[in-house]
């Protein structure tokens, strides 16, 4: 058989579009400008060491993980951490607080993307201004005695934050992410990788092993330059549980089934309920009835369940991203009010964990 082949070598090339540039500080510049002092950094190790403690081992007290779907506004993201600053000092022991500041957001097709790209919210994209503001609110709230949580969406952002924080989340979009995983094998604090967006736990539990192994990969170093990164791996890795388009995975059944599949591949069987997204039907308000929930099976001998994550914000529901805004107010998912968010806590602090 004859085939006749159409060759294109003599179509025109299209002229690529000139891509600006702009050069960013180096993650070594931008910590020592906005640096964290000595007594912070040290109520950061002993936050993480009781988060691994809590993970590997079960003990210690349940983990409670609340703030906004996002940060917009570092007035009200700072008065949310001195509220939450407080509220710790009164639970004392009974629960380890950390706070959500998230400033990147996954997007399905286009919006906004968050606060390290777009700080002012006006689509100027300033992401130089985004990485200095966004370590600046990190150590504010570092220096407030606030553990801080955060979901790491690009790596690229890591090196410039990662000193200030206690727990990562891999997202549900990323978990399945070769890069994401090499970059939670190499943090030092524990990180939480979420089921997939169908539903399914497998993408988190693969996640968990790779995280767990060492790895060789392409990373900034603190000076900025492209550099192979060498990890060590990352025993302190769990999954998180945030339902899926297969419906909501909370039940003492769903974290038990994942705790198996953890516990026959000899890693920690430790699972996080995230009692937003699918686990809540994406209603703010099912939120509580999910940590209550949570709260029950952390209530029974041998539970596997770490805690929970809360969207909350200083109040109730979101708004457009558009000026004018209400302050304290979300502008991505919607959250519960800090008044209910204290409410659960004390009753998270209250309930008979073993």
């Amino acid at each position: 058989m004859n085939l006749t082949y159409s060759s294109r070598i003599d179509a025109p090339l299209r002229t690529q579009q000139p891509r600006d540039s702009s050069p960013l500080p180096s993650p070594a510049n931008l910590k020592a400008l906005f640096a964290l002092s000595e007594h912070a950094l040290g109520n950061i190790a002993l936050s993480r060491a009781r988060l691994q403690d809590r993970i590997v081992s079960g003990s210690g007290a349940p983990i409670a993980i609340v703030g906004p779907c996002s940060i917009h506004c570092e007035v009200a993201a700072l008065e949310y951490a001195e509220r939450l600053s407080a509220l710790q000092k009164r639970l004392g022991d009974r629960v380890q607080l950390l706070m959500r500041v998230y400033f990147e957001k996954p997007r399905t097709t286009v919006g906004w993307k968050g606060f390290l790209y777009d700080p002012d919210l006006d689509g100027s994209d300033n992401l130089a201004l985004g990485l200095a503001r966004g370590r600046k609110l990190l150590v504010q709230i570092a220096e407030l005695g606030v553990p801080i949580a955060t979901e790491i969406l690009d790596p690229l952002s890591a090196p410039f934050f990662d000193d200030c924080l206690s727990w990562v989340a891999i997202g549900a979009r990323t978990s399945e992410s070769q890069i994401h995983r090499q970059l939670a094998s190499g943090l030092d604090c524990p990180v939480g990788f979420k089921n997939g967006t169908d539903g399914s736990v497998d993408v988190a539990v693969h996640a968990i092993e790779s995280a767990a192994a060492p790895h060789s990969h392409l990373g900034i170093c603190a000076d900025g330059q492209i550099s192979v990164l060498k990890s060590a791996g990352n025993a302190s890795c769990h999954v998180v549980l945030r339902g899926g388009e297969s419906g909501p995975n909370f039940s003492e059944t769903h974290v038990s089934q994942v705790a198996e599949r953890l516990r026959a591949l000899g890693r920690a069987p430790r699972v996080l309920v995230d009692c937003s997204h699918q686990n809540s039907g994406k209603d703010h308000a099912r939120q509580p009835a999910v940590a209550r929930a949570v709260m029950a099976q952390l209530g029974k001998p041998h539970a596997d369940v770490l805690g929970l994550m809360i969207e909350s914000h200083l109040h109730a529901g979101r708004q457009s991203i558009e000026a004018p805004r209400a302050y304290g107010v979300s502008v991505t998912d919607a959250c519960i009010d800090f008044a209910t968010t204290e409410h659960l806590l004390e009753e998270l602090a209250n309930c008979d964990s073993p």
